[in-house]
């Protein structure tokens, strides 16, 4: 469940998830991600620490550069937790179309009686 707070709480900034987006397209230094924003590279650098920290971006190797890459693991366990009420909200959903069809059969019945 840490897992999943640190993944909300990551996402909940807008900047953050936009970082993610570049990411999701290619690896990119902090110098590239701090050209699409309007911040300064030390503030880009706070998003991405906490992005780190969440799991959502590691930091890799490319020559002297430090690239960052996306990691679709805490998405995925995010995505998962969120299938899971989609399902129940569907059977509710599907629950009450049911007793709404039944409401509506009646009342028809009653129209014609009439």
């Amino acid at each position: 469940m840490q897992t999943l707070d640190a993944t909300f709480s990551a996402l909940a900034d807008p900047t953050r998830r936009a970082i993610l987006m570049h990411l999701a397209k290619k690896d990119q230094t902090v110098m590239e991600l701090t050209k699409p924003f309007r911040m300064s590279q030390p503030a880009i650098s706070k998003h991405l620490k906490i992005l780190e920290e969440a799991g959502l971006i590691i930091t890799t190797k490319r020559a002297q550069e430090r690239p960052r890459r996306l990691q679709t693991a805490p998405l995925k366990e995010a995505v998962g937790w969120m299938e899971k009420y989609r399902q129940m909200w569907e059977k509710r959903y599907q629950a009450l179309d049911g007793l709404l069809d039944e409401l509506q059969k009646i009342q028809t019945k009653g129209v014609r009686k009439k």
